[in-house]
């Protein structure tokens, strides 16, 4: 065996072991949300006292107890119709903005479409824990306190202003002479935007409605600013409320509420990532 082969086989040996190990961490908190949702209590705290027992593994057979629990004696699936509630218009608001706000400010000429959009990023990068308070302020004028509608109006508040920025990147990296060349065969600037840019920019329009949905999963700050009857909660914010009580954590349902919330965002990450990595890179092609 030559040395250039041995190598060969070295460096591939490190990339399987780098590869199985990325997979292990990616996939071990979903397995271990399968085992808490489905282990009975027995089985789960049993360990601190019995040191044969295996925590890994179902030591007795699986239960839908906490799964029960969850779905009966909470109003989880209120909650998930509350998050793609708000979610899907928060998704749509984003979109009218910053795809119109992210073309405008990449086509820009000069140096004030990048700071424009640097400006616009920064005020991204604001902490909730600053601006709840004011938010708290302007809910209260409009009259809008405990209401769904609250959420709706301040998410975008933050989603905007990321997917503005990402948007703009992705325009960049649309040629512009292909927009040139359209409108020299006769084309308005808006046919140019609907006909040729936008079907262009799709990979960069998935980015922003998975980006804008997930940011508005996982917010917990405003929603329990702005929300306080069960019934108009969001997931991320029923869930810990429902099933942490005091010193008392129900974490079989917590982990089913949470297997059950991150398997669809999971599948839809998976489905898409071709595009969605595209939408990430193209900005860095161009600037």
């Amino acid at each position: 065996m030559t040395a250039r082969r041995a190598l060969r086989i070295v460096r591939r040996a490190i990339l399987y072991v780098a590869a199985t190990a990325f997979t292990v961490f990616a996939v071990m908190p979903f397995y271990w949300m399968i085992l808490t949702a489905f282990k009975t209590n027995q089985d789960l705290y049993v360990g601190a006292t019995d040191l044969s027992h295996v925590p890994w593994i179902f030591n007795q057979r699986p239960t839908l107890e906490h799964v029960k629990l969850l779905l009966a004696h909470t109003p989880y699936l209120t909650w998930v119709e509350n998050t793609v509630f708000i979610g899907a218009l928060v998704v749509l608001l984003t979109l009218i903005a910053a795809v119109p706000a992210g073309y405008s400010l990449a086509r820009l000429t000069g140096r004030w479409g990048e700071r424009l959009g640097i400006g616009i990023f920064l005020t991204y990068l604001i902490p909730p824990t600053l601006l709840f308070i004011p938010f708290a302020r302007v809910i209260a004028m409009l009259g809008l306190q405990n209401s769904v509608w609250a959420l709706v109006l301040v998410y975008p508040t933050f989603t905007i202003p990321f997917c503005t920025w990402l948007m703009m990147g992705f325009f960049r990296s649309v040629p512009r002479d292909i927009e040139d060349q359209a409108m020299i065969d006769g084309y308005s600037r808006a046919a140019v935007i609907r006909k040729i840019v936008l079907p262009l920019a799709i990979s960069g329009i998935l980015t922003v409605v998975i980006f804008a949905f997930t940011l508005v999963m996982q917010d917990f700050v405003y929603a329990l600013t702005f929300i306080s009857s069960v019934g108009k909660m969001t997931v991320s914010l029923g869930v810990p409320v429902a099933l942490v009580r005091g010193d008392v954590f129900y974490w079989g349902s917590l982990m089913a509420a949470c297997l059950i919330t991150s398997i669809p965002i999971a599948v839809v990450y998976n489905l898409f990532i071709d595009r969605f990595i595209a939408g990430l890179t193209a900005g860095a092609l161009k600037g």
